[in-house]
Order: C-alpha cells, then structure tokens, then sequence
C-alpha cells in the first residue's frame, strides 16, 4: 500500500514540504470516537491524540481532527501517537449541531462521493434525500443515491419508486441494490474509483453497515435489524470509520442521522432546487419569498403542476430553517464580539489605574 492508496496527493506533499513537516509523519484519521482518534499510515493504524498547543489554539470544534482528515504527527511510543496539525480540507460534509443552536457537525472531510441510502420501505422519504443531496451541494461532493432492500418490493413498485426519484432530483444516479439477495452489489462495486473516498449517509438500519460489509467481503461492521415496535433503525454503527475496500475505493460509515439540519447556504439550496432558482428570475418582485407575492413565478409553476408540490414545499422549509442558522450565527458572533469589547475595555481601565 501506498499513501496515494489512501488518497494522498501532489497538493498534499506540497503542503507538507512548504510547512516545515518533513521531519513529521503523515496519516489519514480513519476513526473518532468521543475525541479518540486512530490515525493509518502505509504500515501501520496508531491511536492518537493532539498536542496541547493544537487544543489550546482551537477556537471552535472544526479545528480538531475529524474521519478523513490528513494530519501531521509524531510517534509518541510504539502504539501512540501525537497530531501536530491537520492538513487543509478539501471538501467538509457536515450539518447544524443536534440540540446546538447555530453550531456544526462535522461528518466526514475529504469526500469525492457520498451514497446516500435509503430503504424502499419505511424510510423512503423523497423529503430527507433532498436535504442529504443539499448537505453534498454545500460540500461540493458527488452524490450517488442508493435504494436498498429491494428483495421487499417487486419491480413494478420498484419502477415506481426510481420514476418518483427521478421527477425530484434530476441528473443524479441512482442504484438499486439488496444487501440480502446481493443484486445489484456488483454494479456498485464497479462504480467506485481506486483512491476515491466514499462516505455513507442515511438514517439508522438502512443497511449502511451491512453495505459496509458486502463492499469489504467481511463481517467488519455489526448489524442488526429494524424495531418491530417502533419501525426505527437501530443504532449500531456508533462512531466515524474509514475503511480501504479491495477494490481500492476508500469509504467512510457513518452513524445513523435522524435529524439532518441544514447549516449553511453557500450554492447548496441552490443547486438541490434549481428548477425553483431558474424560475424565481421571473418573478415580480426580487425580493419574492414564494408564498403570497403577485406575480410570482415559483407559485405559478406549482397551481400548473410544473414544479413538485412537495418539493416546493420542502424548498421553503429548508430555505427558513438556513435563515434561522445564519441569524443565530450572526447573534452569536455580536455577543463574541462585544464580550471581546468588555474584556478590552476592562484591560485598558486596569491599566489606567495604576498610573
């Protein structure tokens, strides 16, 4: 195995030589459990921590280490080692904080495609793979949509499924696979790229760890089945894993997320629901929210069944709750900064003071 095995690149090294890492070793964070790291080189898996100065210098949660990160590190003892830096990210999949206002969660870094799954039976949810598919636009990472356990239904509901799929996320492949009877495992497999990184996204017993398992040819991962109580997943996979596959693809398991908060703005709604972008140019008014306006276009297109009721409808939700994170961001970074201004103003009168 090679580093490039693992994705490392030219863009990479030069990073590393322009900042004096020479005399450092280089790894992928291929775990992260409760601020636990294991970190894999060419030869070896080390468990890790960071550096006191790389903890007292950051300044908010994404500036720790997380599954796919590059970092710099020094060997502690023959099992441990130390993380002096994280190597800048290409891509950040991540979501608003659960229970955190105005915060976010970093799901995986340095992705180049993300399967997002979903079962064809009860957690078929058009709704939830559009705002998966707006965390990837935001990221600027490829999406693959796969529907599992098709063994359950027969292809004409199959078809009908796929057809629903296609008139609301357009462009975007979609895979149909069972992990039990295998079909269309091998189609997949073919599809994924040596030295590419692939994450998995979807809610918990989607079969994302029994994917995880037909993908490696080995029992890496638990599963486990859906509650008959309450038709949840059951949540197995519990922390962040990077895995090399013999096909040399590179994927990441995620824990499952049944809440999937839309945290930024940036290109991301606006790609998920382009057709709504594209019209809204028509519209009277600039300023048009596509509710009540005359003359709106948006609203037009869906009394002539031109645009998806229900997309529409998710559109608007997804559109007021990155309104309210980014308000919540600016709120909290005017309390940062006059609390900034107190302290500097408390110093300066100290100060005063004594002369």
């Amino acid at each position: 195995m090679k580093l490039e095995d693992l994705g490392y690149n030219e863009y990479l090294e030069n990073y590393r030589k322009d900042q004096g890492f020479d005399s450092f070793g280089v790894g992928r964070v291929i775990l992260e459990h409760k601020e636990r790291y294991v970190v894999k080189t060419v030869e070896n898996e080390y468990d890790a921590e960071i550096i006191g100065n790389l903890r007292f210098t950051a300044n908010k949660r994404s500036d720790f280490p997380a599954v796919g990160d590059w970092v710099a590190f020094s060997e502690f003892d023959e099992n441990r080692v130390l993380i002096h830096a994280v190597f800048p990210r290409k891509t950040i999949i991540e979501r608003q904080a659960v229970g955190k206002q105005g915060e976010k969660q970093i799901i995986a870094t340095n992705i180049d495609f993300a399967f997002i799954m979903q079962s064809v039976d009860y957690d078929f949810n058009i709704n939830r793979l559009e705002r998966y598919l707006t965390i990837c636009n935001i990221s600027n990472v490829e999406p693959i949509i796969i529907l599992n356990k098709i063994d359950l239904i027969n292809e004409s509901e199959l078809s009908n499924l796929i057809f629903r799929v296609r008139e609301r996320v357009k462009k975007i492949p979609v895979i149909a696979i069972s992990n039990e009877s295998q079909k269309g495992i091998e189609t997949l497999k073919k599809s994924i790229i040596k030295g590419k990184t692939y994450c998995l996204l979807g809610s918990s017993g989607v079969g994302k760890s029994s994917l995880l398992n037909n993908l490696s040819g080995t029992q890496r991962m638990k599963t486990n089945t859906i509650s008959e109580s309450t038709s949840k997943g059951r949540h197995i996979t519990s922390h962040r894993e990077l895995l090399v596959l013999e096909n040399g693809g590179i994927l990441i398991d995620n824990p499952g997320m049944r809440e999937v908060g839309i945290a930024d703005s940036t290109g991301g709604l606006e790609k998920t629901f382009d057709a709504i972008i594209q019209l809204s140019k028509d519209c009277k008014f600039k300023d048009c929210t596509h509710t009540t306006e005359i003359d709106c276009a948006v609203l037009t297109a869906v009394r002539q069944g031109e645009i998806d009721e229900n997309s529409y409808a998710n559109y608007l939700k997804m559109e007021k709750e990155k309104e309210h994170f980014e308000s919540t961001v600016a709120k909290k970074r005017k309390k940062d900064k006059d609390f900034g201004k107190m302290i500097k103003h408390y110093k300066n009168t100290k100060k005063s003071d004594k002369y």
